[in-house]
């Protein structure tokens, strides 16, 4: 399970057994979408498979979490995403109302995001070999000219800004799945992110790198970027926005809520002259409305990920083994 999460145990997998079984360049960059030339035009091209546990959760279901997913990694490259395919894997026994709930849920999701699921497939599995509804989703968007995101792109000097409050995905997943109280209703940030990455690319085309945090959280993204750049990063412990429903679930549970699960959040680092105006351009859409600046990139400690505590000291942010949570997506 741990090679699933998003981790150094996926890391591994991806690097160690399946990016030499297949070859090639592209996907040696390992970025969210790959970017491809064809016939003149640039299209970011991405895939992903949702497996969550439950199909249906607060802020969300499987049906919102394909359409969005796959929207926000092709995003990532700063696409403007616009069609998707839909493979549905359905498990014998599996009521005809869930799938018609799910499905309904994954059209609502792409009219949203502003895109159209144009082709799919279904297959069915003997009952036991499955677990209800599991979905692949593969999309396509355009990147515009003059617009180059990589996690590569990052350099000393770079401003590093998160788009808003982190771990609520995680958290909303674990309430339902485990059954627990935290005193307030927690819901899922799912949402799709093309509308606030065009807001920042409308303030500049010179992005560097942007990430969504998905499985391992913002500390996996930020070390993930740190390595395939060759920088160190520094982060604020402090300016890092953790709702408090987010920060008490975390202490009770003993995970640390860098760690914790996005679905509706970005990461961004931006030349420090283009800070100001991306940031609030971030803030000026409902979608960013919260972002922080929360560090800095660096020439020292290349590939590794740094945190300045509230007490004033320091802390290496690892990449994580596996997930603190399975199934979140």
């Amino acid at each position: 399970m741990g090679h699933g999460g998003g981790g150094a145990l996926s890391a591994e997998l991806v690097a160690g057994l399946f990016a030499p079984a297949y070859g090639g360049r592209t996907l040696a960059g390992l970025a969210d979408s790959a970017v491809l030339e064809l016939g003149g035009a640039r299209l970011a091209f991405s895939t992903d498979s949702y497996v969550v546990r439950p199909l249906f959760f607060p802020g969300g279901s499987i049906g919102d979490l394909a359409v969005n997913g796959t929207v926000n990694d092709l995003a990532m490259s700063g696409a403007r995403p616009a069609y998707l395919s839909c493979g549905f894997i359905l498990e014998e026994g599996v009521e005809m109302a869930v799938v018609d709930r799910v499905a309904k849920a994954l059209g609502a999701a792409a009219r949203a995001a502003g895109v159209e699921v144009v082709t799919g497939d279904t297959k069915v599995v003997e009952a036991g070999r499955g677990d209800g509804v599991y979905l692949n989703t593969a999309g396509l968007g355009l990147v515009p000219a003059g617009v180059d995101i990589r996690p590569q792109r990052a350099v000393p000097g770079d401003v590093v800004i998160v788009s808003g409050d982190i771990g609520l995905h995680g958290v909303a997943i674990m309430s339902v799945r485990e059954g627990l109280e935290f005193g307030v209703a927690i819901e899922s940030d799912c949402a799709a992110l093309g509308g606030l990455v065009e807001a920042m690319l409308a303030v500049t085309p010179d992005l560097h790198v942007l990430r969504d945090p998905t499985r391992g959280g913002l500390g996996a993204a930020l070390n993930e970027i740190a390595a395939a750049a060759g920088v160190g990063v520094v982060v604020n412990e402090r300016s890092v926005p953790v709702p408090p429903e987010v920060a008490n679930a975390c202490a009770v549970l003993g995970l640390d809520p860098l760690y914790v699960a996005n679905e509706g959040k970005l990461v961004a680092f931006v030349p420090r002259g283009e800070a100001d105006a991306v940031l609030a351009a971030l803030r000026a859409h409902p979608l960013g409305a919260g972002a922080a600046v929360i560090g800095e990139c660096v020439a020292e400690h290349p590939g590794t990920v740094v945190a300045r505590t509230a007490f004033g000291g320091t802390r290496v942010v690892d990449l994580p083994m596996g997930e603190q949570l399975p199934r979140i997506c």
